[in-house]
């Protein structure tokens, strides 16, 4: 079945402080897989967010066949909706057409007689971008835009990586809205930054913040290869199929119009680009907010699937497992998957994510598991994972 998407622009009144009070228009895709009249009762209306580095379509919607999880899971009649926060994507990105404005670090890599800085400067604009309130805010505001389009009452959820930040605070915050939510490699800090105090969610410093003092961060098409080779198995064939690193860039690249046009020159003279990505401060998503009103795992049934393989979010800190532990509600389910790292959205293992979504939106389940927490072997066989 072939779905045509329809791309919006949801109006919004931005709280990114580099922007605040201006009504701008958030990117949002939609593939509607629903079949003709189906009541809203009975429609499946999935949101889904993308990470820290990589944008929605890049993430959801990318290559042909099925790449595309938005595209299979509309090929399984839900109605599925993708967006990018301010920062992202093909969103408002404030304060980031000026390349000072990008992590001195990160300068060099724009920085040569024919690239867009010809020596090092300081930034025009000394803050962080975004923030976990203005995320929050930007993610409600999609949210009862998909409720008014198509007369819905609640929402899934879908997150990549550090999309947690968001989506578990906000259906916290937002139960009435959250039908389920479903984290892919979640990122979560035990003891991550905590929210003012006295408060669940109140920010803890005024914002916008000048620690660090820049708006954006700039990566390479080689830092896409060199993350993605830290958490390859030589053991897992194909993990990498040939040309996939292209491809994302090339969507990343077709997603940040300034972007591509900065970076080295290639032969024929080409800018390589470069992917611009802003720098956010994140708070109230912690061992201490997760078990908050018994809403995850609760009034909001959750599933959790990462890749044994995954780096990412296992390191420095960050801990999968004890999200689960933190989750405080029954209805909580968590699945490893044997060969698949921080990547698996363009990996093989992608079709057992994209089986374990589809029956998820369909029936609150997995394998017709409601909780607990499994191993999925090379051979699609599961088995319980202690934890």
């Amino acid at each position: 079945m072939i779905i045509t998407p329809t791309d919006h622009a949801v109006p919004h009144k931005s709280t990114v402080p580099a922007n605040a009070g201006q009504v701008v228009d958030l990117f949002v895709r939609e593939y509607d897989g629903t079949q003709p009249n189906t009541p809203p009762a009975k429609r499946r209306a999935v949101l889904m967010l993308h990470g820290r580095t990589v944008p929605a379509l890049a993430t959801f919607d990318v290559g042909t066949g099925d790449y595309s999880w938005a595209r299979e899971l509309a090929g399984d009649h839900c109605d599925v909706f993708v967006m990018d926060l301010q920062g992202m994507g093909r969103s408002p990105r404030p304060e980031m057409g000026d390349p000072c404005n990008a992590n001195p670090a990160h300068h060099i890599r724009v920085l040569a007689p024919n690239l867009p800085l010809t020596s090092n400067c300081s930034p025009s604009y000394p803050h962080q971008l975004g923030n976990s309130q203005s995320d929050w805010d930007e993610v409600h505001t999609v949210v009862e835009y998909i409720k008014k389009l198509h007369g819905v009452s609640k929402v899934d959820l879908i997150g990549n990586s550090a999309a947690a930040y968001a989506l578990g605070p906000y259906a916290i915050q937002y139960p009435a809205n959250v039908r389920s939510l479903m984290f892919q490699a979640p990122v979560f800090k035990p003891d991550g930054q905590p929210s003012a105090p006295n408060t669940e969610f109140g920010a803890p410093f005024p914002l916008p913040l000048s620690t660090p003092p820049y708006p954006m961060n700039l990566g390479l098409k080689s830092g896409v290869q060199q993350a993605w080779d830290l958490e390859t198995d030589p053991g897992c064939p194909a993990q990498q199929a040939p040309g996939i690193v292209d491809l994302v860039w090339k969507e990343i690249m077709d997603s940040d119009d300034k972007g591509r046009t900065w970076g080295k020159l290639l032969p024929g003279g080409q800018p390589e680009g470069v992917s611009r990505q802003r720098q956010t401060f994140w708070w109230g998503w912690n061992k201490q907010t997760a078990p908050l009103h018994g809403v995850l795992g609760g009034t909001v049934p959750v599933l959790i699937v990462y890749g044994e393989l995954d780096k990412t979010v296992t390191t420095a800190g960050l801990s999968v497992v004890e999200l689960y532990k933190a989750i405080a509600g029954e209805k909580k389910l968590m699945f490893q998957l044997s060969c698949a790292s921080h990547q698996m959205v363009w990996e093989p293992r992608r079709k057992m994510l994209h089986l374990m979504a589809k029956q998820w939106l369909k029936n609150t389940a997995v394998f017709g598991l409601t909780s607990g927490s499994y191993y999925v072997d090379d051979a699609d066989n599961h088995s319980p994972l202690p934890v």
